[in-house]
This record gives structure tokens, C-alpha cells and sequence, in this order.
């Protein structure tokens, strides 16, 4: 391929990294691989809640996703939606790092750079067809090809210098509107230099040995020297972050290393130490390693010290489930439960536990505790799976197929919504609620599938 068909393409096809990661994380053929955990979103959301409402968001409507990848990014996408690789997370050595990364991403959020994002890249696209069109019509008039790969080569440079120069401008800008929204809570923007500072080598780093964020976030030297001059004139600039806030970030480091890396977790928490948050590590470690037992023992210790910690909770019954210690694991879930009811993801994993036993005198509960999930959660998918199982159990096939309509759409199956819906009509009393809700399964599954084709 000429290589300015190849720049050409490349500026037609590169949507804003933001647009594109929104479009993966839709439907079943995600490229994302999302963590959902109470405890790591409580903890995200504690730092961002300050930022968010002096940036005059809802904190309700901001969501915070975990992102499963070994590569160091953070986006907004979607609206109001900040991706956190798990990466970048592991890489902050403090709380203050990982609020200043927050804040840097709510200012992109509260300064709309998705839609300038969207109406630059259409700009540079423009130069880019312009100056193909030119170049196409230099070649044939002059008849010399290299005439017109000049003109489209240049114009292609332009574009690119354009869009260059409209990410560094809103790189600052979201780099100002952030330390804004810390100053207004008397949160230091130190950590967001030290994480600059942390990975302004990279710009000197050949592009493709450049971790991600360098690239989608521009390292240049006039952003870091900007932060750096805000922090030493702030009256925040040293102000510590609370001890509370400090252990959570150090509990979900250890958390995820646990999960993501055990072998990891059981060398850099060694057993000689004593701190919360290596302990933990080392019972998840175990857990992933398939060491039950040691697992156990090393979550009732913890219980013993923090015995109305619903995560320690959560997490023992997750063990003992997996074990095939059910009853002991719903008795877990139900303790978690009970210390935080408004947590879906712990009322689905209770509801789930107390379905696998298998006991009839349990299935209402089960219904009820899933129910109560859906209030919270209605788009997660394996929510509607257990509650289709559980109506299974109660021989209620009508809403066995409505749970798995539901399950469907939100997996985006809109086939499999549609046919499920359709049968759920069929088995369920005529103007039911939940016969009513099938019809909008069916409506809402063909708009879907309309919306794709067109």
C-alpha cells in the first residue's frame, strides 16, 4: 500500500480512543474484560464523589469501571463513564496518585472534550479526504504521480498536527479543571505531578515502547512544568490524604494483586507480614491458587479483627461457594448482605447461594434477595440468569423465559431477546406486568437491531 493511502486511512479510522473503547465495552463481543467489585468500586467512588460534585456531576451517575488489562489507560467514554485500567491502578504508589488520575478524567467529563473530541477528528478527516481529492487532481493534470502524493502527504500532515494540537490543549485543560476540583476540596494535586512525573520519561520513549497512556494522554514537558506550578502556589499543595482513604487504596492494590497475580501477592505480602491489607492479599492469593483451606483460615482471622467488614464477608462466602460449602456461604453472603443491604452485586450473590442449595423453603428468599439485586443492578446479566433458575425451580416457565429475555438484552442478544420475549407473552397472564414488560423487550430489541442495520 502507497504510504499516503496508509496515513489516509490510518486519520479516516482512528475515532478518538474514547469513542472506540465506549462501542467495545456494548454487547457481548466486548473487547473489555470489566471487574465488578463492591468493595474497589465503594473505594473509587470515595476518592472521585468530592471531585465529581465540585465538577458538578451527580456521583450517581458517574460510573467508574474497572477495566482488566495489563496495559497502564485511563479514558472517559460513553458520557459520564471513567475506565481505570487495572494496570494503572497497580501502578499509583498512593491515594492522592489515583484521586489526581480521577480528577484529570473528570475534567475531560466536565469540559465535554468527548464531543470536541468527535468534531476535531471529523475536522482532520476533512483536511485529510481534501487534500486526496487535490492530490488525485494534481496527478492527473501534470500527470506526474509524485505531484500528487506531495499535496495529500501535506495535507495529511496538516490534519495530523491539528488533532496533535487539539489533544495537548485538552489534555491541559482537563489537567487544570482537575486540580480546580481538588483545590475545592483542599485535596492536594501532588498526585497528579508525581504520576506525570512518574511517566514523562515515556515521551522521550519511541512510540510503540510508549505505554498507552503516554500515548492517549500527551506527557509534555509544558503540562508537567503547568501542574507542578500549581502545586507549589496551592495552599493544598502538601495537604495529606486521610489514613482512611490511604488504607483503602493500599486494600485495593492488594486485592487486585491477589486476584490478578497470586504468585505475585504471596512474594510482595510475605507471611511474616502483619498489616490488613497483606493479609488479604495472601487469603485471595490462596483462594486463586485453589488453597481453600488456607484461604479460610486467613479470612476468619481478619473476621476477628474486622468482624463487620461486609468485603470480608463477601469474600469468605465466595471462597466456601466455590468449595461447595453452600449454606455456609449463603450464612456469609447474608452477614454482607446485612452490614451493606444497598450493595446489588452482594444481594445477586446471595440470592445466587441461597438458589444453589436447592432447598424449596429457600426459593422466596432467593427471588427477593435477586430482586432487590435487579433495583440496583437491572443491566447484569448473570443476576437475570439466577432468577431465571430460580423460577425454574418454582416450575414457572412464563417467567423462566421473561428472566432470560431480560438476560438476553442485557447481554445485547437481541434475537435471543426477542424470542424469549415472544415466548414469555405466550405463558404469561395477558396484562401482567411482566407480560407488559416483555412487550418492551420485543419493541426495544427490534429498535436495537434496527439502530445496528442502519
Amino acid at each position: 500500500m502507497p504510504r499516503f493511502l496508509f496515513l489516509f486511512l490510518l486519520l479516516l479510522f482512528m475515532a478518538p480512543h474514547d469513542a472506540a473503547r465506549a462501542q467495545e465495552s456494548g454487547g457481548s463481543g466486548s473487547g473489555l474484560t470489566v471487574i465488578r467489585d463492591v468493595e474497589i468500586e465503594k473505594y473509587l467512588h470515595d476518592f472521585g464523589n468530592p471531585v465529581f460534585i465540585s465538577a458538578g456531576l451527580n456521583p450517581n451517575s458517574v460510573k467508574v469501571v474497572i477495566v482488566r488489562d495489563p496495559v497502564l489507560n485511563a479514558y472517559v467514554a460513553g458520557g459520564q463513564n471513567i475506565f481505570l485500567h487495572t494496570a494503572l491502578i497497580q501502578a499509583t504508589d498512593n491515594a492522592r496518585q489515583l484521586i489526581g488520575v480521577i480528577a484529570h478524567e473528570t475534567g475531560h467529563i466536565a469540559g465535554g472534550h468527548l464531543a470536541r473530541g468527535s468534531s476535531a477528528m471529523k475536522n482532520a478527516s476533512l483536511q485529510a479526504i481534501l487534500s486526496m481529492v487535490l492530490g488525485v487532481g494534481a496527478a492527473l493534470a501534470s500527470g506526474d504521480p509524485n505531484a500528487g502524493a506531495a499535496v495529500i502527504t501535506g495535507g495529511q500532515q496538516i490534519a495530523m498536527r491539528s488533532m496533535l494540537g487539539f489533544t495537548r490543549v485538552i489534555e491541559g485543560s482537563a489537567d487544570a479543571a482537575g486540580m480546580r476540583f481538588m483545590d475545592a476540596n483542599k485535596i492536594s494535586s501532588r498526585g497528579l505531578l508525581e504520576f506525570l512525573e512518574k511517566l514523562g520519561a515515556q515521551e522521550v520513549t519511541p512510540v510503540d515502547r510508549q505505554v498507552e497512556y503516554a500515548r492517549t494522554h500527551p506527557l509534555t514537558q509544558d503540562r508537567i512544568d503547568a501542574v507542578r506550578a500549581h502545586v507549589e502556589q496551592s495552599p493544598y499543595g502538601d495537604a495529606p490524604v486521610s489514613a482512611q482513604l490511604e488504607e483503602a487504596h493500599a486494600r485495593l492494590k492488594a486485592k487486585l494483586m491477589g486476584y490478578l497475580q497470586p504468585d505475585a501477592a504471596l512474594l510482595r505480602y510475605a507471611e511474616k507480614d502483619p498489616r490488613i491489607n497483606a493479609r488479604y492479599a495472601r487469603a485471595i492469593a490462596h483462594y486463586q491458587k485453589g488453597d481453600m483451606d488456607q484461604a479460610v483460615a486467613q479470612m476468619n482471622g481478619l473476621l476477628k479483627e474486622e468482624p463487620s467488614n461486609p468485603y470480608f464477608h463477601e469474600l469468605k462466602g465466595q471462597i466456601l461457594f466455590e468449595s461447595g460449602h453452600i449454606r455456609e456461604a449463603a450464612d456469609s453472603y447474608r452477614k454482607a448482605t446485612s452490614l451493606m443491604p444497598e450493595a446489588g452485586l452482594l444481594q445477586a450473590a446471595y440470592g445466587h447461594a441461597l438458589v444453589e442449595t436447592h432447598d424449596p423453603a429457600l426459593l422466596d428468599e432467593a427471588v427477593n434477595h435477586l430482586n432487590l439485586s435487579l433495583r440496583d443492578e437491572p443491566h447484569e446479566p448473570s443476576t437475570w440468569r439466577f432468577l431465571a433458575t430460580a423460577w425454574g425451580e418454582k416450575k414457572s416457565e412464563g417467567m423462566v423465559a421473561y428472566c432470560l429475555g431480560e438476560e438476553a438484552l442485557a447481554r445485547a442478544d437481541n434475537g435471543a431477546a426477542r424470542k424469549w420475549a415472544e415466548r414469555a407473552l405466550k405463558l404469561l397472564p395477558k396484562g401482567s406486568p411482566y407480560a407488559l414488560r416483555a412487550q418492551d423487550i420485543i419493541k426495544e430489541a427490534r429498535q436495537n437491531e434496527d439502530d445496528k442495520n442502519s
